[in-house]
């Protein structure tokens, strides 16, 4: 990106990256930095930061909670709609992009900046979920992608040590750890490394929010979820707060060495790429909403929701929430969660996670017509015609080839 920018919105986690950005853009740029801090359930230490990045250059600093936000709006829209990408990954920083950037943009257009600013690396994922929130908010926007610059020139973490240490950026310790980290309240994920060896294990001190199976409690855990239209409302009948019922799933399903996942997924610009996820809430969740449906959802709109399911993932993956086609499958997947509300009871144990219980006040389950004792419901010659209209196609084709 070149010409004058003014004002400037950073994402900012007051890490080396972001720290050194600031003093970066008011440099190449001479603008004015405002940075955002959101907290999606890092966990990690939000306090000072606002003091750190004035200290840094910024004329303002944005530190908010966005916790309730991110489940509600993001992590449980696509929890209605079992989203899913490639079999394995439930989307937990795909899902925290758009939410941060959208933030950007409400706040750029609050204080009457021109331009948006990420620290997102050319290679990965997130350089588009970003910009493709912003281009579908503001489309006239100006985004600045630091690392893609052509005025940028720090592309070692030691380049950017040294940089901090000429300007006077307060930055905490320069060790660095080996892996690269992102965590929000649905997962942590873990990339780079060791973990690059696609024959290594992931050593168990990688792991923040679960225990390993084997080291998980030598006794049984049941857990109740309540449901209504496809959303999560209540754990053990205590209802809760989206934010509060995941977190509080994440301890539970953690402790229990739940959602571990150790996959090659393909990047959308291209590469493959290992990902070492621990999603043990959602897990949880995404099992206990598969089963409440199983009673709630007719056979034709599952089937015709679950056909779109990798494409909806694909579509939250490759950083499209904005577009025209998440929203419309969204309306479809929340229309076919009408009825989806009841009670599923999960029993967790050593990284299994299985519901042994279903009720719901609207159930298509007929215990009189499932049943394989004496009925007066179910004609059993019924089947015989049944089963002839449907064998007449096959039938054709085995006289063709006689």
């Amino acid at each position: 990106m070149s010409g004058k920018v003014k004002k400037v919105v950073l994402a900012y986690s007051g890490g080396l990256d972001s720290s050194v950005i600031v003093r970066w853009l008011i440099e190449t740029y001479g603008c004015e930095v405002i940075t955002l801090t959101g907290d999606v359930g890092q966990k990690q230490e939000l306090e000072g930061l606002e003091k750190k990045a004035l200290a840094t250059g910024a004329v303002k600093a944005y530190v908010e909670d966005l916790k309730e936000e991110f489940v509600r709006d993001f992590v449980f829209p696509a929890l209605r709609a079992n989203a899913i990408y490639e079999g394995t990954y439930l989307l937990g920083t795909s899902l925290a992009r758009p939410i941060v950037a959208r933030r950007q943009i409400e706040i750029a257009h609050k204080e009457g900046a021109d331009a948006v600013c990420h620290g997102a690396t050319g290679k990965g994922n997130d350089q588009v979920r970003f910009e493709m929130t912003y281009m579908a908010l503001d489309p006239d926007i100006k985004i600045i992608s630091a690392w893609r610059d052509e005025n940028w020139s720090l592309n070692s973490r030691e380049s950017m040590i040294d940089y901090a240490e000429r300007h006077n950026i307060p930055i905490k310790s320069t060790k660095k750890s080996p892996y690269s980290e992102d965590r929000n309240l649905l997962h942590i994920s873990h990339e780079g490394g060791t973990l690059e060896n696609l024959w290594a294990e992931p050593p168990e001190d990688l792991f923040a929010m679960s225990v390993s199976p084997e080291n998980a409690p030598d006794r049984v855990t049941y857990v109740e979820i309540a449901f209504e239209k496809g959303t999560p409302v209540a754990v053990d009948g205590e209802e809760m707060s989206p934010a509060r019922l995941l977190d509080h799933m994440n301890t539970l399903a953690g402790e229990n060495g739940i959602g571990r996942v150790d996959m090659v997924e393909n990047r959308f610009v291209g590469m493959k790429s290992r990902g070492i996820y621990e999603t043990p809430g959602g897990t949880a969740l995404w099992s206990a909403h598969r089963a409440i449906e199983t009673i709630t959802m007719d056979r034709e709109v599952m089937l015709i929701r679950d056909s779109i399911i990798p494409r909806y993932a694909q579509i939250i993956y490759n950083g499209f929430w904005y577009s025209p086609e998440r929203e419309m499958i969204q309306k479809m997947v929340d229309e076919s969660q009408k009825n989806v509300t009841g009670t599923v009871r999960l029993k967790l144990y050593k990284g299994n996670c299985m519901p042994v219980g279903i009720k719901a006040p609207v159930s298509l389950y007929s215990e009189d017509l499932a049943t394989f004792e004496e009925d007066e419901v179910y004609n059993q010659k019924d089947a015989t015609g049944f089963i002839r209209l449907n064998a007449l196609r096959l039938k054709m084709q085995a006289l063709l080839k006689k």
